[in-house]
C-alpha cells in the first residue's frame, strides 16, 4: 500500500481539487493530510474526503515527518498540496517499484504550470538536474519505507528538509524517475518575482547550506523580510506571502 502524505497551509484553494484526484486512483492507498495549522477552511475540505487528518507544528519538515509517522503503507510519497496529480500515478509508482528490489524510491518528471517563459524554463532545468541526481519535493518524492526508516527519515528542519532527504535516498540505492504521466506543479510562488534573483537567491541558501549554516539560520535568512524583498520585482507593490511554503 501507498500512504500518501501531503503537507498543508492554508491549502483550501488546492488541496480539494488534488484529493478528488487522488481518490480516483486505483492503487491501493491511504492519504494523510498533516496541516500546520491552517487559518482558512483546509482542515474542513480534507475531511470531506474522508482522508486522515492530522495536525502538527508549522514547518514541511516537521510535517512530512509527522504524516510518515503515523503511515501504515509500504511505500511513502509525498506529495505537495498544489500539485496536480496525474491519473495512473500511483499504479506507475507500483510498476516502477516492481521492477527490481534495487530501486528504492524516486520521483516524478515535474512541469510547471503557466507559459510565463520563466515557468518554462524551470521545467527544462529540473530536467536537467534531475539527470543528475537533484530534485526537491515538488516533483513528488516516493520511497520504500524499510529505506525510508533505514536513512533516517524526513528529518524536521527549518529548510532543505526535501534536499537534505533526496541526497541520503540517492547515496542508499537506484531510484527512478518517472517521465510518463508527468506531475504539474504550481507556478504561483514565482509570480511577481525577479526570476535573476530567485535564481541567485537560491545559489545562495544551497551555497550556506554547503558550507554548514544550520537549517534554522538559513530558514530565517530566507524567509525574512529583506530577503524576499530582493527578488520581488516591485518592493513598493509585492506583498510577502504569509506561507512557509513557497520555497525552492
Amino acid at each position: 500500500m501507498i500512504s500518501v502524505v501531503i503537507p498543508a497551509l492554508n491549502e483550501v484553494q488546492n488541496l480539494p481539487r488534488l484529493l478528488a484526484a487522488l481518490r480516483c486512483e486505483t492503487a491501493v492507498h491511504e492519504v494523510i493530510v498533516v496541516d500546520g495549522g491552517s487559518r482558512d477552511m483546509t482542515v474542513d475540505e480534507a475531511r470531506k474526503f474522508d482522508v486522515q487528518v492530522v495536525e502538527s507544528q508549522p514547518g514541511r519538515g516537521v510535517q512530512l515527518r509527522c504524516g510518515a509517522d503515523v503511515a501504515t503503507g509500504d511505500v511513502f510519497l509525498f506529495l505537495h498540496a498544489d500539485s496536480e496529480f496525474p491519473a495512473g500515478g500511483l499504479d506507475r509508482i507500483v510498476e516502477n517499484l516492481a521492477m527490481s528490489p534495487a530501486i528504492v524510491g524516486g520521483n516524478f518528471r515535474l512541469l510547471f504550470s503557466g507559459e510565463a517563459r520563466f515557468s518554462r524554463w524551470l521545467t527544462r532545468y529540473y530536467a536537467w538536474i534531475r539527470r543528475r541526481g537533484l530534485y526537491y519535493g515538488d516533483s513528488a518524492i516516493f520511497v520504500r519505507r524499510d529505506v525510508y526508516d533505514t536513512i533516517g527519515g524526513m528529518r524536521p528542519i527549518a529548510l532543505m528538509e526535501d534536499f537534505d532527504f533526496v541526497r541520503r535516498m540517492e547515496r542508499f540505492g537506484r531510484t527512478v524517475c518517472i517521465l510518463e504521466p508527468p506531475l504539474v506543479t504550481s507556478s504561483r510562488r514565482f509570480e511577481g518575482r525577479n526570476s535573476i534573483a530567485i535564481v541567485f537567491g537560491w545559489l545562495r541558501i544551497h551555497a550556506l547550506y554547503h558550507l554548514g549554516v544550520s537549517p534554522d539560520r538559513l530558514a530565517s535568512i530566507y524567509y525574512s523580510r529583506r530577503f524576499r524583498r530582493a527578488i520581488l520585482s516591485d518592493q513598493n507593490t509585492a506583498r510577502i506571502p504569509e506561507s512557509r511554503y513557497d520555497n525552492h
